[in-house]
């Protein structure tokens, strides 16, 4: 998905683009090899929908004509954590359930079209070409060298940007690495018209540090329910159907665990592993290649669970545009110029991300200062959200990466927040996560 956002921002400025894959790439919405969670659940964010929509007009229309489910979060998503369910309230924030291929098969086919822009697969990069201070082309597994005035290492959180920037005498960007220990797994189900009981779809969150495991069931094409259960330092994740069951009734909400009990599966479980969330620091290189960016996972690679990773991407390609316009041409400015914007947008998402993992006790890595303060913060935010509409709407676009993360910080919104969690006024106990809505 980076390199496709990328090929689309770069068509309208370079002359020729090529986008590289080494998977045999699949016709229509096929998980594939070289996407690991390609198989398992996930959701655009209202933002990377809005991004989206904004690189390819009239994408929301396909992307219902390919059977995607729009549904307001507030109305239609039954929403379990800190021992109950959010309250129906509208929130004029749609978000968009597809798979993931069939996402990328549809972003892919609008890449194809652009004059221009070419996409090869089954090809390997195993090195960049450089040459005095700057990256001139990519070396394919063929042994062709393809030369380009700007490579962009979309190649995920396996990048090998490390070592290819040291064979050109450049130094590795310092990383950062999260380990959260994040396992899950996934079925495919037939899907009813009231299998949620009223609601389009589910999410069970653990409220840590005495939970760990969550579920969710998603709207697919096809008339399918994706359903996924797993969580933070799982060390056996279910790995076969009776597992799959009851690792969903161990749930504090049963909404998942009944859709399970009565849906028709359509495939066996799959699990995917994910140990570590990874930032690569590009931004505070001394010494920078001209005609070279990393975008994507391989800049910086979220806990899937938290469903950023696309929409952080489709920002980062609109931001390397401006910066390539700002400068004229792929220079070691432009570059510069780039990795600190997609740094800046990484920020926020980041500091969410990591925040929830180190609510956990097990997670591991190195925490940003002002981490205690930020998640006692963010569970009271979470609290009175449960109850103040007005909190919770805010509070989900800052989530949805519509609004800065400032917005929670306000003196107003403050006094709110911790009045609604004064004593004796919360309705919500800290302590009630055990409680299991009907």
């Amino acid at each position: 998905m980076a390199g496709l956002v990328a090929a689309r921002v770069l068509g309208e400025r370079f002359e020729d683009v090529t986008v590289l894959d080494r998977d045999a790439l699949p016709e229509g919405g096929t998980p594939r090899r070289g996407v690991p969670q390609s198989a398992h659940p996930h959701v655009l964010l209202v933002s990377g929908l809005r991004e989206l929509a904004g690189l390819f007009p009239g994408f929301e229309d396909e992307l219902a004509g390919a059977g995607a489910t729009r549904f307001d979060i507030g109305t239609s998503l039954c929403a379990y954590r800190y021992g109950r369910r959010w309250p129906r309230e509208p929130t004029d924030l749609d978000l968009v359930s597809v798979s993931r291929p069939q996402l990328e098969s549809l972003v892919r086919d609008r890449v194809t079209q652009l004059p221009g822009v070419t996409v090869r697969d089954g090809v390997s990069v195993t090195a960049l070409a450089g040459d005095g201070g700057r990256v001139t082309g990519t070396v394919l597994d063929t042994g062709e060298t393809l030369d380009a005035d700007l490579v962009v290492d979309g190649s995920g959180r396996g990048s090998r940007s490390d070592r290819w920037l040291a064979t050109l005498g450049f130094p590795a960007p310092e990383q950062t690495e999260i380990k959260v220990g994040v396992a899950y797994t996934t079925r495919l189900y037939r899907r009813g018209r009231d299998d949620l009981d009223g609601w389009r779809a589910a999410v069970v969150l653990p409220t840590p540090p005495h939970e760990n495991r969550y579920g969710v069931a998603l709207p697919i094409e096809g008339d399918r329910w994706i359903v996924s259960v797993g969580g933070w330092h799982i060390d056996a994740p279910p790995g076969d159907t009776a597992a799959f069951e009851e690792f969903a009734k161990s749930l504090p909400d049963p909404i998942v665990a009944d859709l399970i009990a009565t849906a028709e599966p359509l495939t066996d479980p799959a699990t995917v592993r994910f140990p570590a969330s990874r930032r690569r620091a590009f931004d505070r290189l001394d010494r920078l290649p001209a005609g070279y960016v990393a975008l994507g996972d391989a800049f910086c690679s979220f806990n899937p669970i938290y469903g950023q990773g696309i929409t952080v991407a489709a920002m980062a390609a609109g931001a390397l545009g401006a910066a390539l316009d700002r400068h004229g041409a792929a220079t070691v400015a432009a570059a510069r110029d780039y990795h600190r914007a997609a740094a800046d947008l990484i920020a926020t998402p980041w500091r969410f991300a990591v925040g929830g993992d180190f609510a956990n006790p097990k997670t591991t890595g190195p925490r940003p200062r002002g981490t205690a303060l930020s998640n006692w913060y963010a569970r009271r935010i979470a609290l009175a959200s449960q109850v103040a509409p007005d909190i919770n709407a805010a509070f989900l676009r800052v989530q949805q990466l519509i609004d800065p993360a400032s917005v929670l910080f306000r003196p107003g919104l403050i006094a709110r927040v911790l009045w609604l969690n004064r004593p004796g006024a919360r309705t919500v106990p800290e302590g009630a996560s055990a409680v299991r809505a009907r």
